[in-house]
């Protein structure tokens, strides 16, 4: 009796330890590559799974997207311009075989050849180009990756530059630069002015000439502005040219009438 209640204690053991090594858990987030004998035979789902101790093998995958930050590069840009730059890239698992049987280490596979392609597309562009068409950089830079990390079951959602570190020197000079449009655009504007204010002045003077009223009106004008501080004395000159007018009529008046005087004389 001893005998059998030993066997069938030693059984339920057997048995408790069979499904502890038989049960396999697989998260909502993960694949399980079953192996058999070292041969892939099925991709698990998430959820409860059973598989046979000792010959059975399950390697799970995270099919979430990975966050990889791409360490500093120092790249020399088309134009001979040496610079540090960083950048970021999001990938994940899109076939969870590929990325078990394909490559070792698929992440830092992932990491090596992003650095490699930051530096040859970078390397393509200019300095100018570099700072300012990082969408396009970006994009070349996914498109690349893509073309390999897709033998291994991986896709790049996202390559963003994150920082890019300039030489002191090449700071200075595009301050200078900078400067330098800054008064150029200054020096534009108020030439503009000046020609719009010439413009303005030209259209005033043929107004005056058209109205010699206008000038008499804006002469008192200044009067009264000029008249506000009462300690100030102020000598302003009167029209010149409409008493040289008033004095030139005056004069061709009396011419006209002396010559109509001497020619009235003889006829009488």
């Amino acid at each position: 009796m001893k005998v059998l209640v030993m066997v069938l204690l030693l059984a339920a053991i057997v048995a408790i330890v069979v499904a502890a090594l038989s049960i396999r858990v697989v998260f909502q987030y993960q694949r399980g590559v079953l192996f058999r004998l070292g041969r892939v035979v099925a991709v698990r789902e998430p959820g409860l799974n059973f598989i046979i101790p000792i010959i059975d093998g399950l390697k799970k995958v995270s099919m979430r997207i990975v966050t990889m930050p791409i360490q500093s590069q120092g790249i020399i840009t088309r134009d001979n311009v040496s610079v540090d730059i960083s950048a970021v890239a999001y990938f994940r698992v899109v076939d969870a075989q590929k990325s078990v049987v394909a490559i070792e280490n698929v992440y830092a596979a992932i990491d090596q050849i992003a650095q490699t392609t930051l530096r040859k597309v970078v390397g393509q562009h200019t300095l100018d180009q570099a700072l300012a068409e990082t969408d396009a950089i970006n994009a070349d830079i996914r498109k690349i990756l893509d073309t390999t990390t897709l033998e291994w079951g991986v896709e790049v959602t996202l390559v963003e530059l994150k920082d890019i570190q300039l030489p002191d020197t090449m700071k200075r000079a595009m301050a200078r630069q900078a400067e330098a449009e800054r008064e150029k655009r200054a020096k534009i504007i108020a030439a503009e002015g000046e020609a719009l204010a010439a413009a303005a002045l030209g259209d005033a003077s043929d107004t005056m000439m058209a109205h010699p009223l206008a000038l008499q009106l804006r002469n008192l004008q200044t009067l009264v502005e000029l008249g506000v501080d009462k300690n100030t004395t102020v000598v302003f000159p009167a029209p010149l040219m409409s008493a040289i007018a008033d004095i030139g009529g005056f004069f061709a008046r009396e011419t006209a009438a002396a010559s109509a005087g001497i020619g009235a004389g003889p006829a009488a």
